[in-house]
């Protein structure tokens, strides 16, 4: 016993006095493991007389050479290291132990201090079961293997050699992955339809000549570039052989039967009287309903008291905005709209909110088809009324209005000063004119109380009535109206100066209301309303008084709302300088109109349109976006020659080629009146009036074709973009003007219309409608509806640098056209100058 004390003692000794076993600072990071001679997964350590009494563990007495090992829990090492923390002999491998997966770590006696130290951890599961349970060795593997291939030469016997029998194929259903990984032509065949106008038919075709030198860079050219969209390449592809016998074709003559039709008559399933009773008075169903009841009620009530979907932990945190950390931008889900009878199998053409009542939106449809098939199916059309649906927000399920139209509205819009007249353009060129006033109490009593209560009719579904349909007052005749659909409607507000006193007034009441609408048969047309007090009664009321009255063709009888002299004020025909082409509008803007009328000089209404007296002073810009996808921005004035107005550009047409498609949207930002969004194709512009030098900001080419967009009502630099995989992009240009800050899908097919509306109760909503006749009202989140601070001022500021860098560029451009025609008589000068020599 003395000796092995005294050999115990020795190995503390040499262990302290070792560099291996001192006890690393913890900011020195010191690799204790025996990684350098090639077991990583060993650490040496020096236990203590006290640490071995600790963990049952002293030198020849619980471990000796022959049993050197020793299994310690995890958990009891790190209750050691808590309590004796740097003290503790396994503080230096503290990482190590912590970080080991297993529950239970072996500890090793190294009497002879192989490793330095007295003890040493093992500290992989691996290791820890090769030291448990040493493998076999070599030479033992060896003798049992001879041993199993002895044993199988016993009983292997030869066996005689037998050839293969061909045996008759039996389908496993092979035949079918075949079939399934066979290629089949499954893309729809794209029709290209070209047409010319029924006037042209036989005409002799001109040839005219363009100068080069009037397109900047003097080359026109049509580049190609690689669309990503359809850059797909093939990596792998699977290919199924079926192996067969061989086949032989025969044929033989057999006996034809002549088919006949065979027909069954069947009934549903339906319960007798006596069974409905049955069920009905049955008990389980009695116990059943009384054992739901209390629970379902109790559902009913918190769904009606609270909304489920509230996030409170999202209510009680910060704004991120204003810490300083990222926004959530989102658009939410708030309600749907959709009727299986009218807008069936028909997309949503056009989205407007009521002006004046809360909640209230206004949807028209038309066919998925276009003007020319819409003109072959007009037979098959009439089996389906077209019509217009007003929806409230408060009552998703049922329409509260609807408006009858002759044909299929592609556009319509609510007069700004009297939101019960109405002016839609239909598919076949016609505008008619509705009047709502009647219906105007029944709109106002679909919105929502104060107090969130809801209408009478949503409470109690028993007590709806049918949807009242309201007929038009007014259709203009087809000889006088667009020959192509109206693709869209402007109303025009009248101002009237005094000159007594040098101020502007809105007159709503002494003027005639107009609104101009546009097509792509190239005109313009200005429309005016019967001179009546519009604001006092109905257009139903006092149109009654005129003499001459019009009843449409194949329509309602409209005599009492018409008068057979209701036409285009003017008409204005957008033809292209120099040629005799024109331009297929199908977008507008105007500016607002100044009409100058003298005090002294006041007349009736009626007085004042039949003179056209007031429309003589009208001048106006005004941009135009048309089907081929160029902006075309003009100044025109009113002349009257012969009782008759004729409008005289007074400036040279500016056109511009930046959209490869239709334009679709041709919006005014409702903070800058001088700012235009254009939207058409793959790409979108902002033009500024009386900048001619181009689009102050245009967007490279987009993954999928941008089909409609809106300006923010709230943020003057924010915009929203439908695109036609049902996406919805959002802009915000003190962000990013390069790329789109964020996108949400909406919809599975393309959006066809955006419109935002802004709640009396400060919430923000986007309506948003898709090809399959499905309109989504989305909630804007704060992020998107809350300007920021001075954001007016900011983007203000961008427009003004890039009309800056237009100027500069343009100056440039011309700068460098001069100095190379200069160059170039110079060079010409010299040449002749060589000649006469």
């Amino acid at each position: 016993m003395s000796q092995a004390k005294a050999k115990k003692q020795k190995g503390e000794n040499k262990a302290k006095k070792s560099p291996k076993g001192k006890v690393p600072d913890e900011k020195d990071e010191v690799d204790l493991s025996m990684a350098s001679i090639g077991h990583p997964e060993i650490f040496p350590l020096v236990l203590t007389t006290q640490t071995q009494a600790i963990f049952n563990c002293r030198v020849d007495e619980d471990v000796t050479e022959e049993n050197c090992f020793k299994i310690i829990k995890k958990e009891d090492i790190i209750q050691d290291l808590k309590r004796r923390a740097k003290i503790s002999d396994f503080y230096p491998i503290k990482n190590v132990i912590l970080e080991y997966p297993g529950e239970e770590l072996l500890v090793v006696l190294d009497a002879n201090f192989q490793y330095g130290q007295n003890f040493y951890l093992v500290a992989s599961e691996e290791a820890k079961k090769n030291l448990l349970k040493p493998p076999e060795t070599a030479e033992e593997k060896q003798e049992e293997i001879k041993e199993e291939v002895e044993n199988t030469v016993e009983t292997l016997e030869i066996q005689p050699y037998r050839p293969p029998v061909q045996k008759p194929w039996i389908s496993l259903g092979s035949e079918k992955e075949v079939e399934e990984e066979s290629v089949k032509d499954t893309v729809t065949k794209i029709k290209y339809m070209i047409s010319r106008v029924r006037r042209k038919f036989g005409a002799p075709i001109t040839f005219t000549d363009n100068n080069a030198s009037d397109v900047k860079d003097s080359y026109v050219e049509c580049t190609s570039y690689q669309d990503k969209t359809f850059s797909i390449k093939m990596l792998e592809k699977d290919v199924g052989i079926q192996m067969v016998p061989k086949v032989r074709e025969s044929s033989t003559q057999t006996k034809w039967t002549y088919p006949k039709n065979a027909a069954t008559q069947y009934f549903p399933r339906e319960l007798s009287d006596g069974e409905k009773e049955d069920y009905l008075s049955s008990e389980k169903l009695k116990e059943f309903l009384t054992s739901v009841h209390l629970r379902m009620e109790i559902a009913l009530q918190q769904n009606e008291i609270m909304n489920p979907f509230f996030d409170d932990w999202k209510a009680l945190a910060e704004d991120e905005s204003s810490s300083g950390g990222k926004p959530e931008v989102y658009l939410q889900a708030y309600q749907s709209f959709t009727d299986l009878r009218y807008p069936k199998d028909r997309t949503i053409s056009c989205v407007c909110w009521h002006p004046n009542i809360d909640g209230v939106i206004a949807v028209s449809a038309r066919q998925r088809v276009s003007y020319e098939e819409h003109i072959n199916l007009s037979d098959k059309s009439l089996l389906q009324q077209p019509a217009i649906l007003f929806w409230s927000v408060s009552d998703p399920i049922q329409p509260q209005l609807l408006l009858e139209c002759p044909e299929d509205i592609y556009c319509f819009q609510f007069s700004p000063s009297d939101p019960n007249i109405i002016a839609g353009g239909c598919i076949n060129g016609q505008v008619i004119l509705w009047d709502i006033s009647e219906h105007e109490d029944k709109l106002q009593n679909t919105k929502t109380d104060a107090d969130g209560n809801k209408p009478p009719a949503m409470k109690d579904p028993q007590s709806r009535t049918e949807t009242p349909l309201v007929k038009h007052c007014a259709d203009s005749p087809i000889e006088h109206a667009h020959k192509k659909p109206v693709t869209d409607i402007i109303w025009l507000l009248n101002y009237f100066e005094d000159n007594q006193t040098g101020a502007d007034s809105e007159n709503k009441a002494e003027m005639p209301m107009k609104f101009a609408t546009c097509s792509p048969d190239c005109s313009i047309l200005f429309w005016d309303i019967p001179d009546t007090k519009l604001s006092e009664q109905p257009l139903s009321k006092k149109v009654t008084e005129m003499n001459m009255f019009y009843k449409p063709r194949g329509g309602p009888d409209t005599s009492k709302h018409l008068d057979l002299s209701w036409k285009p004020l003017i008409k204005i025909n957008l033809c292209k300088s120099g040629i005799s082409q024109e331009y297929g509008s199908t977008r507008i803007i105007l500016r607002v109109l100044h009409c100058n009328f003298k005090s002294s000089e006041r007349v009736s209404a009626r007085e004042r349109r039949r003179s056209l007296k007031g429309i003589k002073d009208i001048s106006t810009d005004f941009f135009v976006g048309t089907e081929d996808g160029e902006i075309v921005y003009s100044d025109w004035k009113i002349e009257i020659e012969n009782d008759l107005p004729i409008p005289v550009n007074k400036k040279h047409t500016q056109k511009y080629t930046v959209h490869t498609e239709t334009i679709n949207t041709l919006q005014r930002s409702p903070f800058f009146k001088d700012i235009v969004l254009s939207i058409g194709g793959r790409k979108f512009a902002i033009w500024k009036e009386e900048v001619t030098y181009g689009a102050i900001l245009q967007s490279s080419c987009s993954s999928g074709r941008y089909t409609a967009g809106q300006w923010s009502l709230t943020r003057p630099g924010v915009f929203f973009i439908g695109r036609d995989d049902g996406n919805v992009d959002i802009w915000d240009l003190l962000k990013k003007t390069h790329e789109l800050s964020y996108f949400q899908n909406i919809s599975e097919s393309k959006i066809t219309f955006i419109s935002p509306w802004i709640a009396p109760s400060k919430q923000h909503f986007l309506a948003v409608s898709d090809d399959l006749g499905v309109l989504h009202v989305l909630e804007i989140c704060q992020a998107l509806s809350d300007p920021l601070r001075n954001e007016h001022d900011s983007v203000l500021d961008y427009f003004e640098r890039e009309v800056k860098y237009l100027k500069y560029c343009e100056q440039e451009f011309r700068e460098y056209q001069d100095l190379q025609a200069k160059t170039e008589q110079k060079s010409n000068w010299k040449h002749k100058g060589r000649k006469q020599v």
